[in-house]
């Protein structure tokens, strides 16, 4: 059974379901992967970010990415995916694929950008992002940037 996928800005999320998306959050990157940082950035109110997720049967949210607009220096605005995680105990069961192939079909054909944990950029290639620069540690884990080109632009 596909899951389902939800999507919503901010100010359309009911206090239970923002809850667990944010708690989801601090259980696997604050917690599980033992990185004290500033999880709550300010970034999940613009008006331009969109929330997604997949719920348990009892409306808990069990995987979560989230959808920015950066603006670049030079003005221009460009997609960035963030904040990708599944509960521990339900990884490998397409909740990821799911939540990302409806992020990927939110951007369209537009550029995007994302740092990944360096060990799954090959699991983001399978949307069309390449590695665009060199391996950096944020948070005591090994990142690399990807940007998934707009078609033409490659």
């Amino acid at each position: 059974m596909t899951p389902i996928v939800h999507r919503a800005p901010l100010i359309d999320l009911d206090p239970t379901t923002l809850h667990g998306i944010l708690k989801l959050r601090v259980d696997v990157f604050v917690v599980e992967q033992d990185c004290p940082y500033p999880e709550i950035d300010g970034r999940d109110v613009e008006p331009t970010t969109v929330h997604f997720w997949c719920a348990d049967p009892d409306g808990a949210p069990v995987a979560t990415a989230r959808l920015l607009v950066d603006e670049l220096a030079d003005g221009r605005k460009i997609f960035r995916v963030g904040r990708v995680c599944v509960r521990h105990e339900l990884r490998g069961t397409g909740l990821t694929r799911a939540v990302m192939d409806e992020v990927v079909a939110v951007i369209g054909d537009a550029a995007s950008v994302l740092d990944a944990q360096a060990h799954l950029d090959s699991m983001y290639a399978r949307w069309g992002y390449v590695v665009d620069g060199p391996r950096f540690v944020e948070d005591g884990i090994p990142h690399v940037p990807m940007r998934r080109p707009a078609p033409g632009s490659r």
